[in-house]
């Protein structure tokens, strides 16, 4: 049997996974190598993990999140009214998958951002397409689209996306091409995808801050319609940094 050879065959089939495996199994002794059911079986796992992490790093490379942060970093306290009984109930990724929303409100400085994108690396770890935009850049994306005709294929590429998260909701103006595409998005998502929004203005301010009325009442019909809320408390990390 040519091991080199079939070795150079799982590569050209693409079964990277599967040839490290059977690389590092031809290394070990006879009498330690597996017998043939338990070979196949940890090869074909090896090649499953290997997959799983290729297409991790995918979702979290086009994520763009502005912060590594993962869950295990979060900081719980009664303080910063964020219990560890939230962030577990978060963590399995099933508010996703049931196209829930997430409000997190609090002053600026309390972790906001850095708890979004813990959650979205999270779900880019279940598998799940996450993409992050500060409303500057949001805005800045809806106007680029509406003057080079790419407004039509942005929304696509946004339906598409599992997972949205919008940070700094609130800090920047809407114009009426912004609120138009935003309540475009949100009916696009509405129970089919979850979006994640966060923001130092009081979710009940929301409405003033969208500023149209009637826009405002049709745009949070559908962020708060099968939707979470948490508020942070405390003073800024930054400052205890």
């Amino acid at each position: 049997m040519n091991t080199q050879a079939t070795l150079q065959q799982l590569r050209d089939l693409k079964l990277y996974g599967m040839a490290s495996g059977y690389e590092a199994i031809l290394d070990l002794p006879v009498n330690s190598q597996p017998q043939t059911h338990q070979l196949i079986a940890q090869l074909v796992q090896q090649e499953v993990d290997q997959k799983h992490h290729k297409r991790t790093q995918m979702h979290l490379r086009l994520s763009k999140l502005r912060y590594a942060a993962q869950l295990e970093e979060i900081k719980c306290s009664q303080e910063r009214n964020l219990s560890a009984e939230q962030i577990s109930l978060l963590a399995d990724c099933s508010w996703v998958k049931r196209a829930q929303n997430l409000l997190i409100t609090g002053a600026t400085g309390c972790g906001k951002s850095f708890l979004a994108c813990a959650l979205g690396h999270q779900a880019c770890l279940y598998g799940y397409k996450t993409s992050y935009l500060n409303m500057n850049r949001f805005i800045e994306k809806i106007t680029l689209a509406k003057l080079d005709g790419t407004f039509v294929k942005l929304l696509n590429q946004i339906e598409k996306t599992h997972l949205l998260i919008l940070d700094d909701f609130g800090l920047q103006p809407l114009n009426a091409d912004t609120r138009m595409a935003l309540l475009q998005i949100l009916e696009d998502r509405y129970q089919r995808k979850a979006t994640l929004i966060s923001s130092q203005i009081p979710v009940a301010q929301w409405h003033d801050y969208i500023g149209d009325p009637t826009l405002a009442d049709a745009i949070l019909d559908r962020l708060l319609t099968n939707s979470q809320k948490i508020e942070l408390k405390g003073k800024s990390l930054r400052h205890q940094k």
